[in-house]
C-alpha cells in the first residue's frame, strides 16, 4: 500500500492534508511534516483543520499556515486524512473532502476499520508521526530539520513524552534519527510541556478540586464545566494533560476527565497502566483511541455521565 500511495504522491500535484477534531500533537504534527514534504517535492499542499491550532503546538514549523475554512476542495486532487479512524472525524466537512476521490488514510488507532482504499493503519505503532517517518524518507530521501522537528513532537506527544506501552524500539530509533535530522528534544519538550499560559495552571487548581477516587483508589476521576472555563476565559484546549496527571497517582489504574461542552453532552478522556483497557470501555459509548488512551462523547448533563462513567469503568476494573 505505501507503494501505491507514493505512486499517487509522484502522479498529482495538489494535496489537501487534514486530520481529527480537537487537535492534538500527533495531528498536527504528522499534517506539518508531510506538508513540508510535499513542499519540498514541488507540489501544492494545503493543511485544513476545523478547529484552531492549540497555542501549546504553535512554535511548530509551518504552524502559521495551517487555514480553518476549506474553499473549493474540488482543486485537490487527493486528501491525506492523518491520525483519523473514521472520516467523520475530521468535523463538519468531512462529506466535501471525502468527494475529493482519492483519500488516503494514514492511521494507528486500533478502531481504525480502513474506510479508503489507499489506507496504512499500525496499531502497533506508538504515533502516525512514526508511520509517516518511513513514508516521508521514501518521498525525500532526507528528512529536512522542519520535517524532523513536526515528527519529533508528534512522536513525543502521543507516546507521553516515551512514557506509554506504545513506545517500543522502533520509538527510539526513529526519535533518534529525528535528532539526528536536526529535531532539538530539549526546545521541544520545553516548548510543549514548560511553557503553561497561567491561565491553565489556575483552571488545573480547580478542576483538581473536582477529584473523586473510587474504587479503592483504581479510578481517579475529575471534570470540567462550561463555568469553570468562562470564569477563567479558558479554552477547552487547556485541559490538556490533566487526565495523565490524575493517571500518575499511585493505586489508579483507570484515570478519566470529563469536560462539559455546550451542547447536552459531555466529553469523556480516558487514560490507564497496565490492567484495564480503555478503547473497549470508550467503545462502549461510540468512542474508541487506544488501550490506555481513548476518548468519547457521552449525551446527557455532566451529573449523569459522571455516573455512566464510573459504573463503565468499575466493571472493567480487575
Amino acid at each position: 500500500m505505501e507503494e501505491k500511495i507514493l505512486e499517487i504522491i509522484r502522479k498529482y500535484k495538489s494535496f489537501l492534508i487534514t486530520s481529527h477534531i480537537r487537535l492534538d500533537g500527533d495531528a498536527i504534527g504528522s499534517e506539518l511534516a508531510l506538508y513540508h514534504a510535499l513542499r519540498r517535492m514541488g507540489k501544492k499542499a494545503v493543511v485544513y483543520n476545523e478547529d484552531e491550532t492549540p497555542e501549546a503546538y504553535g512554535f511548530l514549523p509551518g504552524a502559521e499556515e495551517i487555514v480553518h475554512t476549506l474553499d473549493l476542495p474540488e482543486r485537490f486532487e487527493a486528501v491525506f486524512v492523518l491520525d483519523c479512524s473514521e472520516l467523520d472525524r475530521v468535523g463538519k466537512e468531512a462529506a466535501r473532502i471525502g468527494n475529493i476521490g482519492r483519500v488516503i488514510n494514514i492511521d494507528h488507532h486500533i478502531s481504525n476499520n480502513g474506510f479508503t482504499e489507499w489506507s496504512i493503519v499500525r496499531p502497533a505503532a506508538g504515533s502516525t508521526g512514526e508511520i509517516l517517518y518511513g513514508l516521508i524518507r521514501k518521498m525525500l530521501g532526507t528528512v529536512p530539520t522542519e520535517v524532523a522537528v513536526n515528527l519529533y513532537g508528534a512522536i513525543m506527544t502521543d507516546t507521553g513524552s516515551f512514557r506509554y506501552s506504545n513506545t517500543g524500539s522502533e520509538t527510539f530509533r526513529i526519535a533518534g534519527e529525528l535528532v539526528a535530522w536536526g529535531a532539538d528534544p530539549r526546545w521541544i519538550a520545553e516548548k510543549i510541556y514548560e511553557t503553561k499560559p497561567l491561565v491553565q495552571v489556575l483552571l488545573l487548581g480547580k478542576v483538581i478540586g473536582t477529584l473523586k477516587v473510587c474504587f479503592g483508589g483504581q479510578l481517579g476521576i475529575v471534570h470540567v464545566t462550561r463555568r469553570m472555563l468562562e470564569d477563567l476565559d479558558a479554552l477547552p484546549e487547556h485541559t490538556e494533560g490533566f487526565v495523565d496527571m490524575i493517571r500518575t497517582i499511585q493505586g489508579v489504574e483507570v484515570a478519566a476527565i470529563i469536560r462539559e461542552l455546550p451542547s447536552d453532552a459531555c466529553k469523556v478522556s480516558f487514560r490507564s497502566k497496565d490492567k484495564v483497557d480503555v478503547e473497549k470501555i470508550a467503545g462502549q459509548f461510540g468512542g474508541g483511541g487506544h488501550v490506555n488512551a481513548s476518548a468519547c462523547t457521552i449525551p446527557g448533563p455532566l451529573g449523569e455521565v459522571r455516573k455512566q462513567v464510573i459504573r463503565a469503568v468499575g466493571k472493567a476494573l480487575p
